[in-house]
């Protein structure tokens, strides 16, 4: 398949260490993938789909880039701060009812960044984020401006080229270690990462099982969503591949009390983590995940005695507006 272009953002490889103490305790050996420190301000997995998104904006002579997510967002500060890097301007779309007063977390890293802002409903985000961005682009053109609207999660067939090279990474590492991981796991927001990472494993024929815990929605729903960007992305390439949407290996049941709401049980799951393994996880993508995994792994859903690689996807600023919960 032909790679598009690519822009170098991350700091790649990502490495990867044994989560020693919860190995021990579930009697299966737990790696992490280092991906929240693929950078600082550009961290976690978004950074990887930009690579590939951003050439596209540039080739096309975008001076804006518009996208779109929750007050929270990590796509979103990725995205303002890959153009504050490129020399571009930035509106974000962001779902809020109300937004906060005071700035915390990625909202406070993107007014810093300088981002422009355009606050929308809960309802409007579910049925009309599309329609709202491709306005705001109409908008723009009227004052001379040339904008470039990158989807939500940066998922789609040009994204998800990100983790299907990520893919050739976790391979060349697994020959550098000497070991193979039989079960790549990771969280599923907006499905490019998931998609990436499956779409490399058929084409490889790596016989990995590819595992995604969805942190909203529901299973069903992303199996769907995922076999269109692995399909637009057959289609960028010019890729052949033959699969099911039911091969799509999605666990529901972990999604809690909903899209960025925690739960005590997943706030003390991540504080243990931090307290054994010396590893924060946030509370919106990988906590949950991770908790999922911990969960099923309880359960004898996964085999004991072979690796399981779990992709830490980044997403640290999203604990600072959880401070008061966690205490």
């Amino acid at each position: 398949m032909k790679i598009p272009p690519r822009l170098r953002l991350a700091n790649l490889p990502t490495r990867i260490d044994r989560m020693q103490r919860l190995s021990a305790e579930l009697g299966v050996p737990v790696y992490l993938k280092r991906d929240d420190e693929t950078g600082s301000e550009l961290t976690g997995n978004k950074v990887r789909k930009l690579e590939f998104v951003l050439p596209d904006a540039l080739a096309q002579g975008c001076d804006t880039l518009i996208t779109c997510g929750g007050i929270q967002s990590n796509h979103a500060r990725a995205v303002t701060a890959a153009a504050v890097r490129l020399g571009l301007a930035s509106v974000l779309v962001l779902k809020t009812n109300t937004p906060p007063p005071c700035p915390d977390g990625n909202y406070l890293m993107n007014k810093l960044l300088g981002a422009e802002f355009r606050f929308i409903s809960e309802q409007d985000y579910a049925g009309r984020r599309d329609e709202i961005m491709d306005d705001v682009k109409k908008e723009l053109a009227t004052q001379g401006r040339k904008a470039y609207i990158i989807p939500e999660g940066a998922s789609n067939g040009l994204g998800c080229f990100g983790y299907y090279q990520c893919l050739h990474e976790i391979a060349a590492q697994e020959k550098e270690m000497g070991a193979t991981f039989h079960t790549i796991v990771v969280p599923v927001g907006s499905g490019g990462t998931y998609g990436g990472l499956y779409a490399a494993n058929k084409m490889l024929n790596a016989g990995k099982r590819i595992v995604g815990f969805n942190v909203c929605s529901t299973a069903g729903e992303f199996r769907e969503r995922i076999a269109g960007e692995v399909r637009e992305m057959l289609q960028t390439g010019g890729g052949q591949l033959a699969f099911a949407n039911s091969d799509i290996d999605i666990v529901d049941g972990y999604v809690g009390l909903g899209y960025a709401i925690s739960r005590e049980e997943e706030l003390d799951f991540i504080a243990k983590i931090a307290r054994t393994d010396g590893v924060i996880f946030d509370p919106v993508y990988t906590g949950k995940a991770l908790y999922g995994l911990y969960h099923e792994i309880k359960k004898g859903c996964f085999d004991a005695g072979k690796n399981i690689l779990f992709i830490h996807t980044g997403g640290f600023p999203g604990l600072l507006p959880k401070r008061a919960e966690f205490m």
